[in-house]
């Protein structure tokens, strides 16, 4: 069984290697290939893999290299995990909304615009490229934003089998069920929205309903704590009025005046990563290291290997578990279009995911994430067809994106510091 990682040479990448290694026993994959453009990063990355698989004592081949389609050519999982640009493009989206008194962030607001301006070509051709060289692979998109890349993925090639994920459910599962003192397998979620885009409307543990005990735990998880200067958190009104555990990314939409002022006060989440990145770099290159180091967890995307790599262990194993990831509504969600990609709780096999039946969206919810599938598709439109009309409507119709007044510099802006990385608009 192979498993192709594009976007290898990320620091993401020992955390899926860890959780494989974990799972051999379910997720036998004998061959991966880690696929990046650029050999130096990749070549750390990959002699680290090694180290850590022969540590483990199981029997992988890693191979590694910069040719798409040698990468791709008979994997049964392609996992995505690129950045078109790099942290560079990453630090200069976050700046781009903090120069018009917005939220910069990646993957939200006009910061998630332009990555996915960036990102929807590249990922179409890597979808592309998969249907020609392992027609039967199913995709597993972790590359941001997640969502929306997901949605142009299954929307503009229906072909392959896709599925989006996120850490953010897994990562909340393990808050919650600790919190409550329960084993995180026994608990399950009313879980609706988008990605990075969503509420858990109730909370059962082992059957029970637990959604009281669950909201005050979270409450003590994360109301109250901060400190005089730190980014902004929840409190227990906005918790009592939203009657949820929301995602954190909501912070950005419902308290996003804070937000724009905690940033004018502190560098960009892009520029503390790199230095980050530069840390583990070096970690990796030591030769006597075969565990994955403490300072991965700071990187972000905690827990990612044990989202992605038991999500395939339970499609390889047909094993009809559940798992909350981002596909196609389906009816799941009453009332919202069947075509639309949300991160919702379904059903995992050998075909794939199959979203569960819930109730409808609470009206304030549903007004929200409307709103920003909308937005989602006028990106997808604007990338695909070149479409300018369509990239200033989706600026303005983001909840956090910029008056109209200030869409046409801003979109001046966005396209001189993206030049020849926008596909359509590359001209």
């Amino acid at each position: 069984m192979k498993l192709a990682v594009i976007g290898g040479g990320s620091t993401y990448t020992p955390e899926l290697i860890d959780g494989i290694i974990k799972r051999h026993n379910r997720l036998p994959i004998t061959h991966i290939h880690l696929v990046d453009i650029e050999n130096t990063k990749l070549e750390i990355i990959a002699r680290f893999a090694k180290r850590m698989i022969k540590a483990a004592h199981v029997n992988i081949t890693i191979d590694y290299g910069t040719d798409l389609r040698a990468g791709i050519r008979g994997s049964s999982f392609v996992v995505s995990q690129f950045r078109v640009g790099t942290q560079a493009a990453r630090h200069r989206d976050e700046l781009l909304g903090r120069k018009y008194n917005l939220v910069g962030q990646e993957t939200v607001g006009v910061g998630g615009f332009a990555k996915a301006l960036r990102t929807i070509p590249v990922a179409l051709h890597i979808a592309q490229t998969i249907l020609e060289e392992a027609p039967t692979a199913i995709l597993l998109n972790f590359t941001n934003p997640a969502g929306l890349i997901t949605q142009a993925l299954i929307q503009e090639v229906p072909q392959l089998r896709t599925i989006g994920l996120c850490n953010v459910p897994w990562n909340t599962r393990i808050e919650i069920a600790d919190a409550l003192g329960v084993d995180s397998a026994s608990v399950e979620f009313d879980y609706v929205g988008l990605n990075h885009l969503s509420w858990i409307r109730s909370v059962h543990v082992n059957g029970e309903n637990r959604s009281t005990a669950a909201i005050a735990a979270f409450r003590g998880l994360t109301v109250e704590k901060g400190k005089p200067g730190d980014s902004p958190a929840w409190t227990q009104s906005s918790i009592d009025l939203l009657d949820a555990i929301p995602n954190y990314y909501l912070l950005y939409y419902y308290a996003e005046k804070e937000w724009i002022s905690y940033q004018s006060n502190n560098p960009t989440r892009a520029s503390e990563v790199m230095k980050i990145e530069e840390i583990l770099l070096e970690k990796f290159k030591d030769e006597t290291l075969v565990t994955k180091p403490e300072e991965l967890m700071q990187r972000g995307g905690a827990y990612y290997s044990d989202s992605a790599a038991e999500l395939m262990a339970d499609i390889h194993n047909n094993a009809g578990t559940t798992h909350i990831v981002n596909t196609l509504n389906n009816g799941a969600v009453p009332g919202f279009p069947d075509d639309a990609v949300m991160e919702i709780p379904a059903i995992i096999s050998s075909k794939g995911a199959t979203s569960i039946q819930t109730t409808a969206m609470r009206a304030d919810i549903d007004a929200l994430v409307r709103s920003v599938k909308d937005f989602e598709r006028l990106t997808i439109d604007a990338a695909v067809n070149g479409d300018a009309d369509s990239a200033l409507r989706a600026l303005i119709s983001n909840p956090i994106g910029p008056d109209i007044t200030d869409a046409q510099a801003l979109w001046a802006d966005l396209k001189r510091e993206n030049a020849g990385m926008i596909g359509a608009f590359n001209d």
